[in-house]
């Protein structure tokens, strides 16, 4: 059975890949967060994809859904630990990818940043039809308990497809047991996480990160040209930068967002750090299981 938008799949990955590499050479010491996640989403626009959801540049402890926001005055520094994640869609075709950067002088952090590293490559190399997602996890959790760090329990990979970033399955990073196989043609994406905390992440702060998971009418006419604008985005994450650049004041978005929230129109994705505040660190491709291995589309 050949995968449905095969090739829309393979142009995803590469221009993420393409993102990836141009958004490291921006990851430094005085770089401002906005002007850095502006800079890659304009990037994706410019090699003729799509964003499958907003750039997110998690620092140190937090380990994912950490996305500028339109007044964010958020500087890296030396010293910091910064995953970048992103994603890139062709014709709703997603490719999601991600990289840690060790914004250290001494290079503090390269043995945490080569423990997800290393578990995705080795996760890699086992992938094919018939591997089981607790075989998966249990490569994971060895590879990064092997230089005494933990992988994180409650956050993993999924699989991705057509306007979905996030659907089955959902890949653990330990060994669950879970004796589901994957398939032929199944497009996922493996996602270690390695931290020198807890292993545990939760919801923190605000989120502005945000997913139209249904359809009400609102009663305000503010709410409903917001909502005309998120409904463009065909049910993908999205931020409140994206619907302030259409000309639309940042407390006029933010009223809409609390109330589509408050009629249960909206998913919102909050940062998530370690709860010991520990330092983590991630690594992801999308890949897409093929006969006798995978073929990985954001390398």
């Amino acid at each position: 059975m050949a995968v449905e938008g095969l090739e829309q799949f393979r142009k995803a990955g590469k221009m993420a890949s393409q993102a990836r590499a141009y958004g490291v050479g921006l990851i430094k010491p005085g770089a401002s967060l906005f002007e850095v996640s502006e800079k890659i989403e304009e990037k994706i626009l410019s090699l003729g994809g799509g964003l499958a959801f907003p750039v997110q540049i998690s620092i140190n402890e937090i380990a994912a859904h950490y996305c500028a926001a339109p007044d964010d005055k958020t500087v890296l520094k030396e010293g910091d630990l910064a995953k970048l994640d992103l994603g890139v869609h062709v014709d709703g075709y997603v490719a999601d990818t991600a990289i840690t950067v060790d914004l250290s002088k001494d290079s503090k952090y390269n043995n945490l940043v080569k423990a997800s590293e290393e578990a995705l490559q080795n996760v890699i190399k086992i992938i094919k039809p018939g591997v089981t997602l607790g075989e998966i996890g249990r490569t994971i959790q060895d590879s990064i308990t092997k230089y005494n760090f933990s992988p994180i329990r409650n956050i993993g990979g999924h699989g991705v497809g057509k306007y979905t970033v996030h659907g089955p399955p959902s890949i653990p990073n330990i060994d669950t047991g879970d004796k589901t196989k994957l398939s032929e043609d199944d497009t996922v994406a493996i996602e270690p996480f390695a931290t020198t905390g807890a292993g545990m992440i939760y919801e923190k702060d605000n989120s502005n990160i945000f997913m139209m998971i249904g359809k009400k009418s609102a009663r305000n006419m503010m709410t409903r040209e917001v909502m005309k604008e998120i409904e463009r985005f065909n049910g993908l994450p999205f931020t409140e930068r994206w619907i302030v650049k259409k000309g639309i004041s940042l407390a006029k978005v933010n009223f809409a967002l609390r109330e589509l929230d408050n009629l249960g129109i909206l998913r919102s994705f909050p940062p998530l750090p370690d709860k010991n505040k520990g330092m983590v660190s991630q690594a992801e491709h999308t890949l897409i299981v093929t006969k006798d291995g995978c073929e990985v589309i954001t390398r």
